[in-house]
């Protein structure tokens, strides 16, 4: 049997008053995430272990069934390997968001969604202005980047830029938790005001200001780590001898290195609502073709969440059953090798509150011939009579690969 996890990023949510107090899920058009629910068995997942932030590196690699607690090293140094960068020993990869600061606020973690492009120009800029034998910049994808420090310490109290839309930014910047940290804090935090120098007046931020747009004029690092130590997806699970992963975020690309997959690069994904879901799909039925495992990853969601945009993370829910899991399902349900289909979020993204939290997410498993549970439709509440109950750490991965 092939498996294929298809990962709405960020979907579960709580319920919303203009909905008639109905989550997302509950309120949107999802026929096909429905089917599969009736079709198959429910349950619930915890996928941020005790004592982790709710991000979606931890999220996403508590789905694949990898042991927090031991292998977790920040998103840095999985963002590094999917954009090729080698982490040598000694040194520490950051997340470098682009963002935009108005005044003293934190205005928003994207930069009003920069375009990689526009992006590329910044970080080159900051590679010569600031870096050296010790400091490089690198270039990700649209607003996420890299900061690599040889020998940082990497006991560090850094703030997600998007859990803090619209606070102060000061206080919010890098500390110390072990006083052996404090010469790396120092160094981050004199990078951060030394870039909000040479961003805000260069050609590039001007002409987005002219035309409307936020300007990319502070770099924010956080979640710093050194290389992880994964033990591959094959090597838990031997019956694959061959696994995909695909997504437009670096993070995700990142795990999947780590993991084992390769990473398959789709013309047309964004990470927002406009991505390619046709070309996704397309990506992903002929990776099933040759592979065992596919991990689908799509972020619209969460993007939406972030922006506390109800009617937009509602069309992005719909947009993933309609425009993902209803093709994918119709394609593979009468292929001669079954395929086993789960869908789920990684962590819920509330659009009232604006970014992650750590409650229980939904998930759904249907292959054929599995014995269907008494669910009848696919969102949190239902969930919470899923047969699977509430699972936890591997628990999820288990089930599904057995």
């Amino acid at each position: 049997m092939k498996h294929i996890i298809i990962l709405g990023d960020g979907m579960a949510d709580w319920p919303v008053k203009s909905l008639g107090d109905k989550t997302l899920l509950q309120y949107a058009k999802t026929p096909y995430m429905d089917k599969l629910a009736r079709m198959g068995r429910v349950g619930r997942l915890n996928t941020v272990a005790e004592g982790f932030h709710p991000g979606s590196e931890v999220a996403n690699m508590s789905v694949l069934g990898y042991n927090l607690p031991k292998v977790y090293e920040g998103r840095g140094p999985l963002e590094a390997a999917s954009i090729g960068v080698d982490l040598q020993p000694g040194e520490m990869a950051m997340r470098c968001n682009l963002i935009c600061v108005e005044g003293e606020i934190l205005k928003n973690h994207s930069s009003g969604h920069i375009s990689t492009e526009e992006a590329d120009v910044l970080i080159q800029y900051l590679q010569e202005k600031l870096g050296n034998d010790r400091v490089r910049f690198h270039t990700g994808v649209q607003y996420r980047h890299l900061l690599v420090i040889k020998g940082g310490n990497k006991e560090l109290d850094c703030t997600p830029p998007h859990d803090v839309p619209l606070k102060p930014f000061r206080p919010l910047m890098v500390k110390p938790l072990v006083p052996e940290a404090q010469e790396t804090a120092d160094l981050i935090n004199d990078l951060i005001l030394k870039s909000q120098e040479l961003l805000k007046d260069h050609p590039l931020n001007l002409k987005r200001m002219a035309e409307g747009k936020d300007p990319a004029n502070s770099i924010w690092p956080w979640s710093p780590g050194y290389r992880p130590q994964m033990p591959t997806f094959s090597e838990t699970f031997p019956q694959v001898k061959k696994g995909a992963v695909i997504s437009a975020v670096d993070l995700i690309n990142g795990i999947g290195y780590y993991a084992g997959l390769r990473r398959i690069a789709v013309e047309g994904a964004t990470g927002l609502y406009n991505t390619n879901y046709e070309n996704k799909v397309a990506a992903a039925l002929e990776a099933l073709k040759t592979d065992d495992f596919v991990y689908l990853h799509i972020e619209a969601s969460d993007e939406a969440g972030h922006e506390g945009d109800v009617d937009l993370k509602l069309l992005t829910i719909e947009n993933l059953d309609k425009r993902a899991v209803g093709p994918i399902y119709e394609a593979v349900k009468d292929w001669d090798e079954p395929v086993a289909i789960a869908v789920l979020p990684d962590h819920p993204t509330p659009c009232e509150l604006r970014t992650h939290t750590a409650d229980p997410i939904p998930f759904l498993i249907w292959y054929p011939g599995i014995e269907p549970d008494e669910v009848q439709t696919y969102d949190e509440v239902a969930a919470c009579s899923g047969s699977y109950g509430l699972l936890k750490e591997d628990e999820f991965i288990k089930e599904f690969m057995k």
